[in-house]
């Protein structure tokens, strides 16, 4: 079975057709010498009005991912397919019409920053409906005040700039700017790690409550895995670049799969629950013998030279299989290792 075929198992909420399919990408950065592949071998389903958490370490790949599936950056291999179409092989025109549309919509942490300072909200939050070039202006103005309202925020914030409202006030504004265009995808990459803590939880409560209100699907990217707990759905795990877990979240969070996500939600004290192992107990000790394979080797698992619990079978990269019901692992020692971490 490759690992398309064990996403294509994992069925959404009442086994509807996935609104987002990554199959079997690759991503390449840089030319020449300084070529870096950064994705490899990405499958990843989404289905209408799911919330699913994208987690991994810095350089995992999760916001090349998320530039790939809005088409700012192309595959090498394999295909990117929204509502059925096959949105990673439109070209020149039938792209720039795609992106018009603003079916997909990315939110970044603190986006408003490389805008012009002198923008008003107004005008932040009307830009994508300008470019489209749809509506008059009294059309324009009504949905940017009800993309403002869906946020929490009004009218009185028409004119003023980024520089004279809060942090928080201004996420909620380049969310309502990414709503403003109709979506029906939300892609946010670190949404909140720059908030403080009443404010983080508002914009979670609020990202839940527009999935549910609106039938949005929210992809929400973090290296806050305790975030996630309690509006997520699903959790998928990027390593260098592959997806080496994809689960319902409460049971992943509760009894990882994978040794890699044991060792991040070991590493996150915001994440409790009674049977976590310690980091100790997942990290390879300085007196270990070498792994069967190490981090050069593109033929071995991606974690093998971190990993305790390798062995010779891990010389050989694991594909992504099935586990149980709507939950899927990459490692060969998945129902293994744990004991062995535990003796």
């Amino acid at each position: 079975m490759t690992a398309a075929d064990a996403v294509a198992t994992l069925r959404g909420p009442a086994g509807a057709t996935p609104l987002l399919a990554v199959e079997s990408v690759d991503v390449v950065l840089g030319h020449g010498v300084r070529a870096a592949q950064v994705l490899s071998g990405v499958d990843l389903r989404i289905w209408p009005g799911e919330l699913v958490g994208l987690v991994g370490e810095t350089g995992s790949g999760k916001t090349t991912l998320a530039r790939t599936v809005a088409g700012l950056v192309d595959p090498r291999r394999g295909r990117v397919v929204f509502d059925g179409l096959p949105i990673s092989r439109l070209r020149r025109r039938a792209r720039r019409a795609e992106r018009r549309r603003g079916r997909i919509q990315l939110v970044f942490q603190d986006p408003l920053r490389s805008l012009d300072p002198d923008m008003t909200v107004a005008d932040i939050v009307g830009e994508g409906l300008k470019i489209r070039g749809e509506a008059n202006a009294g059309e324009i103005r009504r949905q940017v005040l009800d993309a403002l309202d869906q946020v929490g925020l009004g009218a009185a914030l028409l004119a003023r700039t980024p520089g004279q409202i809060s942090g928080g006030q201004r996420q909620r504004v380049s969310i309502a700017r990414a709503l403003a265009v109709g979506p029906r995808l939300l892609i946010c990459d670190e949404p909140v790690s720059a908030l403080d803590a009443s404010t983080r939880n508002y914009i979670l409560r609020l990202l839940d409550v527009l999935r549910n209100s609106l039938g949005l699907s929210i992809v929400i990217i973090s290296h806050d895995l305790s975030s996630l707990s309690g509006i997520a759905d699903r959790v998928v795990v990027l390593y260098h670049g592959r997806v080496v877990e994809d689960g319902p979240v409460d049971q992943v969070f509760a009894a990882p799969r994978h040794p890699y996500t044991a060792l991040l939600l070991a590493s996150a004290p915001s994440v409790r629950h009674d049977r976590r192992l310690a980091p100790a107990q997942l990290r390879r000790a300085p007196a270990d013998p070498a792994p069967p394979a190490g981090d050069l080797d593109p033929a071995a698992c991606v974690f093998a030279a971190r990993c305790p619990f390798a062995a010779d079978v891990c010389a050989t990269a694991p594909a992504l299989e099935p586990v149980d019901g709507r939950w899927s692992v990459a490692c060969h020692r998945h129902s293994e290792w744990r004991q062995q971490a535990s003796t």
